[in-house]
């Protein structure tokens, strides 16, 4: 391209014949002295090698020739300087193509090179050619880089050396070089040529918003360098990354064009810097909500803190999305679990808080919370060191007055507990290689409305999702795969769990997981646990089984359906509950079970697969609906499907209401459970008292509280077999286990009875 035709730009200064009242001894500006009448020029016509030239001798220091006209100079552009210079008589100087370089209002711009290498005059008569490079940028090959505030120059050349000499210099030729400099001057913006300097010190950032304004739909070529960016950037256009940049923390790279990991990566030439600079940008920016890693795997060594990568954001509750791509761990010890030991004081009073906490300063928010009446997932959500405070994501059951805990601080490759908020943010199509050195994702204290869809958490070392405060709310968890790091080993070993909630309304839907100590652990209400398959097992004999799904508030109403729940089972308790003796309330309420496929192998007989742990007297079923379950086990026969485990407490069975356990399927379980539940009971000889037993067949081996109907199965006879049309009066309750209920008949009968008792009101 040649501005000079496709511009009109006049570039070539006028032929030396033509009369040297535009050629200056000075620097080319207004009123600078000229050749016209000069005593040492002169033109010289028809001289051997040139034609017409000047014949000039040299008589300063520095003997200057400048065309005193306005060369245009453009960012992007690049002009090539040239003469033809020949030594005649006199000192052999040398020479060397020069400028006057000018900024838009006629100012001289100060500290920009203006000359070009010089080159010496070594014998008489010889045609020596000289050149030089004046534009915008600083690229290889130009001599006189101007910046992009250059808008003209006064260009021709300078002799040095001995004064003295004679030279004659031919036509001085001006011409546009810009396409030897750039690959494609239709589809290319270099920030070089609007003054970017890729030293790493340079600050640069003016330079990138220039060459974003002036790309109008072209892209933006970073060339080979590092350019440090001082302030944030917003390109608007596509960048290009042959090079890459360099910025502090709290400033940021907005590519609004190509807004993705690989342009992030290739910007900062790190992929664990680039992913935390695209994630700074996807908070930060309004023209995308979501960040697309494109396929991609992030390599990272460490914990990414993900609030420390956006230091002017505290809290978010904006839709955004990562997706589409695989975040690997790397070997490194910046896993390594951290632990330290602490004595605190804990007061049911103030059921979520430690006070007294020697050693605060070692215990980190978001560690988890190990002592006596600890429960299960319970972390550290926040702390106060001057107060020596730590608050608790939940309640302790049984800890008052003051012991030891111990707090482990597992690692997680994406971190978000330095927000203290973050609200509808999800990860989606993305596959969390752990790699058995770390765990997966750490949820904000706070937020709602979080989002796994499609994921992988493959082998993470402690956990997967983690939740240390309330950021679990309403937590959305869908077709995504929990592979588990400890398949190998047996169910008591294990130690890993793949997900937790603290708050209400979680949604698991569709998911799959293998053989974590738990599934899930679930400390909220309103929960919706719907089309997984998670399983547990071993190959030992008679093995032991954790629970799969931990459902640790008592009230949860929530609905359990159309699980495949695999050599593991569904734990009820109360183990976050400051005062476990029921003393008010709903107790163990309000949970649907439905549908569920429900299958063990090689287990103990006592193994079931609904457990209920109260951990406090008083406790009792209301509301409780465990309906079309298939329960099924293999290589052997359990007891029963559902049982209380008594290791703290039992369930109060005088107050159980409304429990619906009908239309499940039983296959090699011992006692096939219903209630109502329909007894066929068979007076072979004549009383007034018939005693029916439940023989344990009440679900969770209630008491007989209740009898619906007695139906006469054929005729009721005397002992000498006459028949009597009589009905008994019923008394429940009966028995030192009271599941047995007493008929009791207006004379001595025998025969066969239908009775339908119930467990509960």
């Amino acid at each position: 391209m040649n501005k000079a035709i496709t511009e009109g730009l006049a570039l070539m200064p006028p032929a030396f014949a033509d009369g040297l009242d535009v050629w200056s001894s000075g620097d080319g500006t207004p009123g600078s002295d000229t050749y016209d009448g000069a005593a040492n020029a002169v033109f010289a016509a028809a001289v051997s090698d040139f034609g017409g030239c000047l014949e000039l001798q040299k008589t300063e220091g520095i003997q200057k020739l400048r065309f005193m006209g306005q060369t245009p100079l453009e960012p992007g552009c690049y002009l090539q300087v040239k003469a033809r210079v020949k030594a005649i008589s006199g000192a052999l100087p040398s020479v060397r193509i020069a400028g006057w370089a000018a900024d838009s209002s006629g100012g001289h711009i100060s500290g920009v090179d203006e000359t070009a290498p010089v080159v010496p005059l070594t014998a008489y008569g010889e045609v020596v050619e000289v050149t030089g490079i004046v534009g915008s940028g600083k690229r290889g090959g130009v001599d006189m880089p101007w910046g992009r505030t250059a808008a003209y120059g006064h260009l021709g050349l300078d002799l040095t050396g001995a004064n003295g000499g004679v030279v004659r210099i031919d036509d001085i030729e001006i011409t546009d070089i810009t396409s030897a400099f750039l690959r494609d001057m239709l589809s290319l913006v270099d920030v070089t040529d609007y003054g970017a300097v890729g030293n790493g010190s340079f600050d640069c950032s003016d330079a990138f918003e220039a060459a974003d304004a002036a790309a109008d739909g072209r892209r933006i070529l970073v060339p080979a360098g590092e350019f440090y960016l001082g302030s944030t950037v917003s390109l608007g256009s596509e960048a290009v990354f042959e090079g890459t940049v360099s910025m502090p923390d709290d400033q940021m790279l907005l590519l609004t064009k190509n807004f993705d990991f690989p342009a992030y990566a290739a910007a900062f030439g790190n992929e664990e810097l680039g992913f935390k600079k695209a994630f700074q940008a996807l908070l930060n920016g309004a023209d995308h909500e979501s960040l697309d890693l494109m396929g991609r795997k992030v390599t990272v060594t460490g914990p990414i803190d993900m609030q420390a990568a956006v230091p002017n954001k505290s809290s978010y509750a904006t839709r955004r999305i990562i997706r589409n791509g695989q975040i690997e761990a790397a070997s490194s010890s910046d896993w390594d679990t951290s632990v330290s030991g602490s004595q605190a004081t804990y007061s049911a009073s103030d059921s979520k808080k430690l006070t007294n906490v020697t050693n605060i300063a070692n215990v980190p928010v978001g560690a988890l919370v190990e002592g006596a009446g600890v429960g299960r997932e319970v972390y550290v959500r926040s702390r106060d060191i001057g107060a020596k405070e730590l608050t608790l994501s939940a309640a302790l059951y049984d800890a008052e007055g003051t012991q030891s805990y111990t707090f482990r601080n597992f690692k997680y490759m994406l971190d978000f507990k330095g927000f203290s908020s973050l609200s509808k943010f999800g990860l989606q199509d993305i596959e969390f290689q752990c790699n058995g050195r770390c765990s997966a994702v750490r949820l904000a204290p706070s937020g709602s409305v979080n989002s796994f869809d499609s994921c992988f958490i493959s082998r993470p070392l402690n956990r997967g999702i983690t939740s240390i405060g309330t950021g679990c709310q309403g937590i959305l968890v869908d077709n995504c795969q929990f592979l588990s790091n400890e398949d190998p080993l047996d169910v008591p070993d294990r130690v890993s769990i793949a997900l937790n909630v603290n708050n209400n309304d979680a949604k698991l839907r569709s998911n799959r997981a293998t053989r974590f100590r738990h599934f899930a652990i679930l400390g909220g209400g309103n929960n919706t646990v719907t089309g997984n398959h998670f399983f547990q097992g071993d190959s030992t004999a008679n093995g032991v089984r954790t629970a799969g799904l931990v459902l640790t508030s008592n009230n949860c109403t929530s609905t359990v359906s159309d699980n495949y729940i695999d050599n593991c089972f569904i734990q009820w308790t109360n183990e976050r509950d400051p005062t476990p003796d029921f003393t008010g309330g709903f107790s163990f309420s309000a949970l649907s079970v439905t549908a569920n496929v429900f299958l063990s192998g090689d287990v103990a007989d006592w193994f079931s697969y609904i457990v209920v742990r109260p951990y406090g007297s008083g406790h009792f079923l209301n509301g409780v609906s465990i309906t079309g379950n298939k329960f099924r086990s293999l290589n052997g026969s359990i007891d029963r499907a559902e049982r209380v485990d008594t290791t703290f407490s039992n369930l109060d069975f005088s107050r159980s209401k409304n429990v619906d356990f009908t239309g499940n399927m039983f296959h090699n379980v011992t006692a096939q459970t219903s209630n109502p539940l329909r007894v066929q009971h068979s007076q072979s000889s004549a009383s007034s008292s018939w005693t029916v037993q439940a023989e344990g067949l009440l679900p969770f081996q209630g008491r007989a509280r209740y009898v619906d109907s007695v139906v006469a199965q054929g005729p009721l006879q005397t002992s000498g077999n006459s028949t009597r049309y009589i009905t008994p009066y019923t008394e429940a309750q009966q028995g030192s286990n009271q599941d047995e209920v007493r008929l009791r008949w207006g004379e001595a009968v025998k025969g066969n009875v239908q009775v339908i008792m119930r467990m509960d009101s």
